[in-house]
């Protein structure tokens, strides 16, 4: 393992969103770690890497005890080298909960454990191996649900919520050492993203790519993208960027 190319560590990264930006920085000559509770997933992305470039270990993001047997799996990886990006990716994909008044606990608990208290664990754990260098940064993935919401996605929302300001707070805390900056994501197509069992191309009517100004749906790519911008971005942290086709911004008028 060639211990002076950089490394990106990247939560929920076997599918969707996470693949893509894993992908992204593979072909920017990266290595790269990843952590995702699904198996058949990660066992593809091994397929994709050559030996020794991709680290892919099955852990649930939002349990404190396999995030530490991760970490420490990680750091061996490492060995002396510093890990330079975290990206906290992990949560869950589908926003709805249904009713309030039906949303158990336990319900609200595995929205919140998913997205909001994985990126608290793995930022946390992950201090360590990025101040090994200078000019880190954690990019967390929150979403444009942060901002507006739709019926019964009360859990997701508030999530997303957190993750906007445990950005601002951890920048804050952390920096100059560590710039910590969050994207949100609106309307994304990830079916190509998603593991061979379930990859589709997804098609969209003209109905909906004309809610987005920009004139379609956001892929990907356009994710990874801003993930590659803010890891150079030297004087950017603290911030969130909307990344949605300016359909946050549009007014869409029903009747």
């Amino acid at each position: 393992m060639d211990e002076t190319r950089q490394t990106i560590l990247i939560t929920g990264g076997a599918a969707g969103i996470g693949r893509g930006i894993l992908l992204h920085f593979r072909d920017m000559g990266w290595r790269a770690c990843v952590l995702d509770r699904d198996r058949e997933a990660l066992a593809e992305l091994r397929a994709m890497f050559p030996a020794g470039d991709c680290l892919a270990l099955q852990c649930d993001a939002g349990v404190e005890g396999e995030v530490e047997q991760a970490f420490a799996a990680l750091e061996g990886w490492l060995k002396d080298a510093p890990l330079f990006c975290l990206v906290n990716n992990a949560g869950i994909a589908d926003p709805y909960c249904g009713p309030l008044e039906k949303v158990s606990l336990a319900d609200w608990n595995r929205w919140m454990d998913a997205s909001l208290t994985a990126a608290f664990l793995c930022s946390r754990a992950a201090l360590p191996l990025l101040r090994r260098g200078a000019g880190a940064s954690i990019v967390n993935i929150s979403s444009t649900r942060s901002l507006m919401s739709e019926p019964e996605s009360f859990a997701y929302a508030a999530a997303k919520g957190g993750i906007d300001a445990l950005t601002h707070a951890m920048a804050v805390s952390l920096g100059p050492d560590i710039r910590v900056n969050a994207i949100l994501p609106g309307w994304i197509e990830t079916g190509p993203m998603q593991k061979a069992a379930e990859r589709e191309q997804g098609e969209h009517t003209e109905s909906a790519k004309s809610q987005h100004p920009a004139g379609r749906i956001g892929t990907v790519a356009d994710i990874a993208g801003c993930v590659e911008y803010l890891v150079g971005a030297g004087f950017v942290t603290g911030t969130r960027i909307v990344i949605d086709g300016g359909m946050t911004r549009k007014m869409i008028y029903h009747g």
